[in-house]
C-alpha cells in the first residue's frame, strides 16, 4: 500500500536533508520550478481532489484559487501552515513533523509557489516543542541548499520561511484567529468576508492550510493527480492519517486510503478493545464532533459518510468511549476544556459553555435533576450554528447533543439516582 505521508518515517527518527534527497525528496520542487507555472501547480492540486485534513475538508485547489495574482496582486503574500494541533485526541500533524519535517517545507514551498507567496509562516502550538526543533533544523537545511531564499534554485522565485510558536490557546487553530495571533494581537476570530485569501495576514492575501494537507502536495506534483485519486476507497482522494485513542489495545496513528471503515481502523489497527471493556461509542474526529455507535462501525472514514451519519470527520482521529467510563463525565470534561478555551468575544460562547459545564458537574455529582436534561437540550440548540461569532461553541456542543441523544438513559440515571452510576 502506498504511505505517500509516513512512509519516510522509521524508527532512527527523521531523515537529514541528504536522506530526504536520496528517498527522492524535493524532486518535485525542482519539477514545478522547471516545468510548471505557478496555475499548474494549483490545476494539479484541484484535479487531485485534495480537500483539508484539518477538519473542514475545504477543496484545497480551489482555495488557492481565490489569491489574487498578477502584477496587480498586492504584495507582500503570505502563506501559513496550520501547526496549532490543539483539539483533544488528535495527534497527527505532530507525527509528520516530528518524523518528516522536510516533507512539509517541500510542501510550504510548492503552495507559496502556486500562490507567488513571499514569506511562509509555520504557526506551531507552543507545547511542540521537539516539532519545532525538527522544522527548524529541516527549514535551516532548506536555506543551505537553496530550496529556500532570494533565488530558489536559480528560478527567480523568492521565499523566506519561518517557525513561530504560538502562546496557546484551541482557538488558535481557527485560520483567522490564528492570523490575529501570529500578528500579536488577541486570538479571535475574524468576521467574514472578506477571507483570508484577500484580505489575511496584515490584510495581504493569505493562504491557511493544514500540515498534513500540505504534506500531500509534494507527491501529487511528483506523481499526478490521477494516482493520488486512485488512492482513496470512496469518492474522497488520497491517504489520511487516522487515529485512536481511548480503552484500546493500540491506540496510535495510521496512515491508510482515504475511506478505511471505522470497523477496520478499530480491529485491525488499534487492535480492538481492551480486555475487559466493550466498545459503547466513538467521536470520529476528535473532542468537537458527534458520537458515532457501533450501528455506524461500518462506514467508511470518509467526509460525506460521515455527514450523512450526523457527524464529522474532522481530523480523522477517533476518541473511542468504553462500557466502564461514564459518557457524561467524559462529555463534562470535553465541555470544561471548551469553556476554558473560550475567548469570550460573545456572550453565548463566553457564559453558555460554563452553564453547560457546571449542570454536568451537578449531574456528575449528585445534585442533578431531571429537568436538566432538558436544559442541556436547549443549550445545545441555542449555542448551535448560527448562534454565535464563530464555531466554537457549536463544535463544543457536537458531543453533548449526540450524547444526549445516544446514551440519554444514562443521562437520566444520574439524574434519577443522585449519582454517577460507575464511581
Amino acid at each position: 500500500m502506498d504511505r505517500p505521508l509516513t512512509g519516510n518515517i522509521g524508527p532512527d527518527g527523521p531523515l537529514d536533508l541528504a536522506g530526504y534527497e536520496r528517498a527522492g525528496g524535493y524532486q518535485a520542487l525542482r519539477k514545478a520550478l522547471r516545468d510548471l507555472a505557478p496555475a499548474d501547480v494549483t490545476k494539479m492540486v484541484s484535479d487531485s481532489g485534495l480537500r483539508g485534513r484539518g477538519g473542514a475538508g475545504f477543496p484545497t485547489g480551489q482555495k488557492w484559487s481565490f489569491v489574487p495574482m498578477g502584477a496587480a496582486a498586492p504584495r507582500p503574500k503570505y502563506l501559513v501552515a496550520n501547526a496549532d494541533e490543539m483539539e483533544p485526541g488528535t495527534f497527527k500533524d505532530r507525527l509528520l513533523m516530528e518524523g518528516d519535517p522536510h516533507l512539509l517545507v517541500e510542501g510550504m514551498i510548492l503552495a507559496a509557489y502556486a500562490v507567488q507567496a513571499d514569506v511562509a509562516y509555520v504557526f506551531m502550538r507552543g507545547e511542540y516543542h521537539l516539532p519545532a526543533r525538527r522544522v527548524r533544523q529541516a527549514i535551516g537545511e532548506a536555506y543551505a541548499r537553496g530550496y529556500l531564499g532570494p533565488d530558489i534554485l536559480g528560478s527567480g522565485y523568492r521565499l523566506e520561511m519561518h517557525v513561530h510558536t504560538s502562546a496557546g490557546r484551541y482557538l488558535c487553530g481557527e485560520e483567522t484567529a490564528l492570523l490575529n495571533a501570529l500578528e500579536g494581537k488577541r486570538a479571535i476570530p475574524r468576521a467574514k468576508p472578506p477571507f483570508p485569501q484577500a484580505a489575511g495576514l496584515w490584510g495581504k492575501p493569505t493562504v491557511v492550510n493544514n500540515v498534513e494537507t500540505l504534506c500531500n502536495v509534494p507527491h501529487i506534483v511528483a506523481r499526478g493527480p490521477a494516482w493520488y485519486r486512485g488512492l482513496g476507497r470512496t469518492r474522497d482522494a488520497g491517504t489520511k492519517i487516522y487515529g485512536a485513542s481511548g480503552k484500546v489495545r493500540r491506540p496510535g496513528a495510521w496512515e491508510l486510503p482515504m475511506g478505511t471503515p471505522i470497523r477496520e481502523i478499530l480491529e485491525e489497527h488499534a487492535g480492538g478493545m481492551r480486555p475487559g471493556h466493550a466498545f459503547r461509542g466513538l467521536l470520529p474526529g476528535g473532542a468537537s464532533t458527534d458520537f458515532l455507535v457501533a450501528e455506524h462501525l461500518d462506514l467508511p472514514m470518509d467526509f460525506d459518510s460521515i455527514a450523512h451519519a450526523g457527524s464529522r470527520l474532522g481530523t480523522g482521529t477517533m476518541i473511542v468511549l468504553d462500557d466502564r467510563t461514564c459518557p457524561v463525565g467524559m462529555v463534562r470534561n470535553l465541555e470544561w476544556f471548551f469553556a476554558r478555551e473560550s475567548c469570550g468575544w460573545c456572550t453565548p460562547c463566553r457564559d453558555g459553555l460554563p452553564w453547560v459545564a457546571y449542570v454536568l458537574d451537578d449531574l456528575e455529582d449528585g445534585r442533578g435533576r431531571p429537568e436538566d436534561l432538558a436544559l442541556l437540550a436547549e443549550q445545545a440548540r441555542l449555542l448551535g450554528p448560527g448562534h454565535t461569532y464563530c464555531a466554537h461553541a457549536p463544535g463544543a456542543m457536537e458531543p453533548l447533543q449526540s450524547a444526549l441523544k445516544y446514551f440519554g438513559d444514562d443521562f437520566a440515571r444520574h439524574a434519577h439516582e443522585h449519582r454517577c452510576p460507575w464511581r
